[in-house]
């Protein structure tokens, strides 16, 4: 597996589940659902990142 496919898939996926919260109008990025919305996007990042690496190499 390579590491870095890995970490960006979950960096990028984290970043972009922590700012769905902003498409409804939470504006604070500190709040509840940023925060576990953005652990969800990377934990789905991390599988994502696992599923690419073992395709590609």
């Amino acid at each position: 597996m390579n590491k870095t496919i890995i970490i960006t898939s979950a960096t990028i996926m984290g970043l972009v589940g922590g700012a769905v919260p902003f498409l409804f109008g939470d504006t604070d990025p500190f709040s509840g659902w940023s925060i576990f919305i953005g652990t969800i996007g990377g934990f789905v990042g991390i599988w994502l990142g696992v599923v690419i690496s073992n395709r590609v190499g």
